[in-house]
């Protein structure tokens, strides 16, 4: 089904404005500088992303210890969004008081949105950059010119342009000292932490090989069809609502699920890889409405990453209905095997075993903490800030978001990838991302057969 022909959106239809939300013209009718007062040591948030994590990241916010936060501002392009984030946020709130105040003057709708929730914040407060990553460095970088401390979801990048641009940022962010976190929570697990120590003291020998596995039915976005697609609605605001299957917003459903994995693996090595070579299949091309899927996924990937020492990293991925379910990651040494992750992104229990069987019998050790690795990384981002000691994790989450695009690449093309060939290529998904409004082309529009341009592997030496 093609759409080529659906007028433009009006600014109106995509902001599905309601009566609850207003567009933040009543933020110049704000008197900013006399919102605080001079003593008060309340650390405000603002929310620019409300979708399902910004949401979980601003309550996890206001319930931090380590300091006194209150979620003063959000900030969207879908009014519907918003509201549904506001309804959930402000409900923990009153098992918090004090902790939300977010009146309708400073719910801000727009692709200017951000600026103006940031601009009801002083410097050293929190803003929260939880939006699909294509926006995060144009959101990062005025952060940095506002003085803003931040909480940014993984990913961070989502190619080779946007990756230097955000290592520059993240030198620019420290030069001026302000504190950074970056959504990568397995860093802030306990038993992962734990078993890094572990690994390094040699529990597990020399570590010869990793493996990590996500695979199951689809989830999120990764799948989008035009049906999904209502009458009037434009591209761009498809794509960002369905970002998971765009590459441009998101780096794919690769990027967005694999990320946590890929980057567990990598710490527990205490290295990068320098390459890496992959596989992947389309295999369901219709949907089961009998209409093409027109997202830019393919349904496996396989990926062997190599590490400058020679060291393999094995990931597979896999999004198939119905197909075996499997969602951990494992360490191997000269002595023993470790799990990371037992299910999910960081479950536990942590283990290290003798041998290579992850056998009850054959443990040395399992963790036994049952923190909440999201809620520790922000008791360790506001202790930072009350502290004024050094907290930069933006290097590393793009890091974490560079290899994991490397893999989705070199299965998009065909071809073996390195950090160089990536991390200095021209290709940008997005260059215009920061000049986007309403009535703009997505940064993808459908070709000649109607449907959108996907990978072809060997065809093709970029990915679309």
């Amino acid at each position: 089904m093609s759409d080529e022909t659906t007028p433009k959106t009006s600014r109106r239809s995509f902001l599905q404005a309601t009566s609850g939300v207003v567009a933040g013209a009543a933020m110049t009718k704000l008197n900013i500088p006399g919102f605080h007062s001079s003593n008060d040591d309340t650390i405000q948030v603002a929310l620019v992303g409300c979708g399902g994590r910004g949401s979980g990241a601003a309550v996890n916010a206001m319930a931090t210890k380590a300091g006194n936060l209150k979620l003063v501002a959000m900030a969207d392009v879908f009014a519907d969004r918003q509201k549904d984030s506001y309804d959930a946020v402000s409900a923990e709130g009153k098992k918090m008081p004090g902790k939300f105040d977010v009146p309708k003057e400073r719910m801000f709708l727009g692709f200017d949105a951000y600026k103006k929730a940031m601009d009801c914040l002083r410097p050293g407060d929190i803003v929260i950059l939880t939006t699909p990553p294509a926006f995060r460095w144009v959101h990062f970088t005025y952060a940095i010119s506002k003085k803003l401390n931040v909480f940014m979801e993984k990913p961070v990048t989502t190619d080779g342009p946007t990756s230097k641009r955000m290592l520059k940022l993240a030198d620019e962010a420290k030069a001026a000292g302000l504190k950074v976190g970056v959504g990568l929570m397995s860093r802030h697990s306990v038993g992962m932490q734990e078993l890094y120590q572990r690994i390094r003291n040699g529990e597990i020998g020399d570590v010869t090989f990793m493996r990590g596995y996500r695979m199951h039915g689809p989830a999120a976005s990764s799948e989008s069809t035009f049906s999904m697609k209502k009458d009037g609605m434009s591209h761009l605001e498809f794509q960002i609502r369905r970002f998971h299957s765009f590459l441009w917003c998101s780096g794919g459903c690769f990027n967005d699920f694999n990320i946590h994995l890929i980057d567990q693996m990598c710490w527990m090595k205490d290295a990068w890889p320098t390459k890496v070579y992959a596989t992947g299949g389309r295999h369901y091309k219709i949907s089961p409405d009998n209409t093409p899927f027109v997202d830019q996924n393919l349904d496996t990937y396989g990926c062997e990453y190599t590490f400058a020492d020679g060291t393999k990293m094995f990931f597979d991925g896999r999004i198939i209905q119905d197909a075996q379910t499997i969602y951990s990651s494992h360490i191997h040494g000269t002595k023993g095997v470790a799990i990371a992750s037992r299910s999910g992104d960081c479950g536990g229990p942590q283990a290290t075993f003798s041998g290579h069987n992850e056998n009850k019998d054959r443990q040395i050790w399992a963790s036994t903490d049952r923190s909440n690795p999201y809620q520790n990384e922000w008791e360790a981002l506001v202790k930072a800030i009350k502290d004024n000691k050094p907290h930069n994790e933006v290097q590393r989450g793009v890091m974490a978001s560079l290899v994991s695009s490397m893999g989705r690449m070199a299965a998009h093309t065909g071809q073996e990838v390195s950090v160089d060939d990536i991390l200095n290529g021209d290709h940008e998904f997005a260059p215009n991302v920061d000049k986007l409004t309403y009535e703009s082309d997505a940064p993808v529009m459908p070709g000649a057969d109607g449907l959108y341009p996907m990978p072809e592997p060997g065809k093709k030496t970029r990915e679309y």
